[in-house]
């Protein structure tokens, strides 16, 4: 039992302030200071991907909608939603 202390001693004291560690679950931890930065807190839905090797992007499912509103603007001629409507 004092062995199995000692490891995780170890552990603990050679990781460093923001720093964490894939599990064998391939589970990260992310720190709590870079989520409070981020402005994430828990019940965020996260969009994951993967950018260049060695980088991964999380981004808030709502900063989706946010960065891609208003894209189609000018596409379609005035009028033509309520043309479509009243098709139905």
């Amino acid at each position: 039992m004092a062995v199995a202390l000692l490891v995780v001693a170890e552990v603990k004291k050679r990781r460093r302030r923001g720093r964490t560690r894939i599990s064998a679950k391939h589970q990260v931890t992310i720190p709590a200071d870079v989520l409070r930065k981020a402005g994430l807190k828990p019940g965020d839905e996260l969009r994951v991907e993967a950018d260049v090797p060695g980088r991964v992007i999380l981004v808030r499912e709502d900063d989706v909608i946010v960065r891609y509103a208003g894209d189609l603007t000018g596409v379609y001629e005035p009028g033509y939603l309520e043309k479509l409507r009243n098709e139905w």
